[in-house]
């Protein structure tokens, strides 16, 4: 079997691009932002902050938030028709 090249974020260059606007610092409202279960968030990865970050296929999808998991989230999203459980940090979310 063949030994795939790279690593996580292998070909994701254009995907977590920031807009010429918010680069800069992150700011600490999105590291501070609380969740309630039940909440649905839209997956939106900051490429600046790599811990917590999910697999860059789920980059843009929706998802529910089901309970924290110490400093992280656990989302529960649909891939396909699949259930799939994420464990992200606030970071990485924003909520609808």
């Amino acid at each position: 079997m063949a030994k795939r090249m790279g690593g996580f974020r292998r070909k994701t260059r254009r995907k977590f691009r920031k807009d010429v606007r918010e680069r800069g610092k992150i700011s600490i409202t999105r590291f501070l932002q609380t969740f309630n279960d039940n909440d649905k968030v839209q997956l939106i990865a900051e490429p600046a902050f790599q811990k917590g970050m999910y697999f860059p296929r789920f980059h843009g999808k929706t998802g529910i938030i089901k309970h924290k998991k110490g400093s992280c989230y656990e989302v529960h999203i649909m891939d396909g028709g699949k259930h799939k459980k994420l464990i992200v940090h606030p970071v990485h979310m924003k909520k609808i």
